[in-house]
């Protein structure tokens, strides 16, 4: 995968779109427990390809998810957390493995299917209300992994999994940001070793990790202010558009 194309002609005003887009990321992640996934290929993929995304997605990931566990530390369910990273593991470094060896289209494709299959499986679950014990969420996660390593926008997976499980509102997003942060160190190793981490790649996940750390905190302040279900209408819109332009333009 040429990880390098697209980087070459990259403007400051592409840079203060990534960092603006980023920042909203951070905000909907907060409020409604994903976002920064579904909403960073928005931009991404136009500017410098769909090769690189998942690779930056998952750096600066380390960085919001640590910001947003810090902030909403004290809700995290720990044994939940541990029974998704045990079974998640090995599956998630296969996953991330095979996306390296896709080339910029078949990246777009996955990228985009999974962010318009996002939506459906997030409002299946819940239509149905969806409750699984120990043993369905680990199993569950076998499957997750192997869907996290490999693409990007899979949040809204492990979201709807953790509500299944018995967990809601400030419990959920905390516990999902300590598993993707442990989810995201094993891409970056499997990406590192197949050497599509570049300095390019880091500078663009720096950017919008740094960005992203005064969103999770100010998202806590809005918590109980502003409706969950309007930013996930708005995001179901956005995340679908983005699907269907990848594919369009892979295909």
């Amino acid at each position: 995968m040429n990880v390098l194309s697209g980087f070459a002609d990259i403007s400051v005003a592409q840079l203060l779109l990534v960092a603006g887009m980023a920042l909203l990321a951070s905000l909907v992640g907060g409020l409604a427990g994903y976002g920064t996934g579904a909403l960073m290929p928005l931009v991404l993929v136009p500017m410098i390809g769909a090769g690189p995304v998942v690779p930056i997605i998952a750096i600066s990931a380390i960085i919001t998810n640590i910001s947003r566990l810090t902030a909403y530390f004290r809700y995290a369910d720990r044994r939940r957390a541990l029974i998704v990273i045990a079974a998640a593991t090995l599956t998630t470094a296969l996953g991330a493995y095979g996306y390296t060896r896709l080339s910029n289209a078949g990246a777009a494709l996955v990228i985009g299917t999974m962010l318009i299959l996002s939506v459906p499986l997030r409002r299946l679950a819940k239509r149905r209300d969806v409750r699984i014990g120990d043993a369905g969420l680990a199993a569950s996660a076998v499957g997750y992994g192997v869907v996290v390593g490999g693409t990007s926008g899979s949040g809204v997976i492990l979201l709807s999994l953790l509500m299944a499980s018995g967990l809601e509102g400030a419990a959920v997003i905390a516990t999902d940001a300590a598993i993707s942060v442990v989810t995201s160190v094993i891409k970056i190793s499997v990406f590192g070793l197949a050497g599509v981490v570049t300095a390019q790649v880091l500078a663009f996940a720096l950017l919008i990790g740094a960005i992203a750390i005064p969103g999770a905190f100010l998202a806590r302040a809005f918590v109980e202010r502003m409706p969950v279900h309007i930013h996930t209408a708005i995001l179901d819109v956005a995340v679908i558009t983005g699907g269907l332009v990848m594919i369009f333009s892979a295909l």
